[in-house]
């Protein structure tokens, strides 16, 4: 061992300690931010179903679906990108027996530290949950 190494070793231990850990901490915040967003939306499309049947007819289960996505989203920092709510088989027979409501709700997640001179597109991730929920065949017609 020469003179000149003296000291190196613990130099390029922080060096090399500081260039893996950065990236590794960031992806880790980066997946931990996006599972958010899908837990989030999740909760959303499922509460906006409940909350659309529970309604005495569509209008206000729309109101109150939408109401039930902000909240959802809310609880995870999150905002809707877009909410699609259909009825099967048709709009006019939707709070029937046999009927169900489709709930979609999608969340553009940004990921953390990203330059919006990138864009929407490039610096976040899409994160949709589609959630269906039948009326219920022995339930009264409303």
């Amino acid at each position: 061992m020469t003179t000149d190494d003296r000291g190196s070793a613990s130099i390029e231990f922080v060096w090399l300690s500081i260039l893996l850990l950065v990236p590794v901490v960031y992806l880790l915040i980066a997946v931990f931010e996006v599972q958010s967003a899908a837990y989030g939306t999740s909760a959303a499309s499922r509460s906006a179903a409940r909350a659309f049947l529970q309604a005495p007819d569509p209008a206000t289960g729309e109101r109150r679906a939408l109401a039930a996505v902000r909240l959802a989203l809310r609880d995870q920092g999150a905002e809707p990108t877009s909410v699609r709510i259909e009825c099967t088989p048709t709009s006019r027979d939707c709070l029937r027996p046999g009927s169900s409501v489709r709930v979609r709700v999608q969340v553009r997640q940004p990921l953390p530290l990203t330059p919006s001179v990138l864009g929407d597109e490039l610096g976040s991730v899409t994160v949709d949950s589609t959630h269906t929920e039948p009326y219920g065949t022995y339930r009264e017609s409303r």
